[in-house]
């Protein structure tokens, strides 16, 4: 994506942008997560085996909903594959090995990585 590109959205600073969708998509790891162990404990019986300090788990059920949508229909699959490869993971991936496992030269795969923060921060209603 290209200045040219991007010029549609008007005194939007990128970096910004991709931080947030970054820290977003971080914290949705997590939020899956303690999603999946909720709904262990319900089918367990088990009511609040943690303390809780802030209670928040409709509003993180919906952003794992939302974050799921965005994942799966608005990115194409390269891009997705970037996205997992590089933020969905608890591993750290550097950006070299993830292009040339992908079989992308570098601008190309920079290009794609851009496109899919920018489509996920659109979906999400982050701009």
């Amino acid at each position: 994506m290209n200045a040219k590109q991007l010029s549609m959205f008007n005194d939007i600073d990128e970096k910004e942008v991709q931080d947030l969708i970054i820290t977003e998509l971080r914290n949705y790891r997590a939020l899956k997560v303690q999603i999946e162990n909720k709904k262990e404990q319900e089918a367990a019986g088990v009511i609040d085996l943690f303390p809780s300090v802030r209670q928040q788990d409709r509003l993180n059920e919906l952003k794992v909903k939302q974050i799921d949508r965005a994942l799966e229909h608005s990115l194409d699959f390269i891009e997705r594959r970037i996205i997992e490869m590089k933020y969905l993971t608890s591993e750290e991936t550097k950006d070299i090995n993830i292009y040339l496992e992908l079989g992308l030269k570098k601008g190309k795969y920079y290009e794609k990585k851009r496109a899919a923060i920018y489509r996920l921060a659109t979906a999400l209603g982050i701009i």
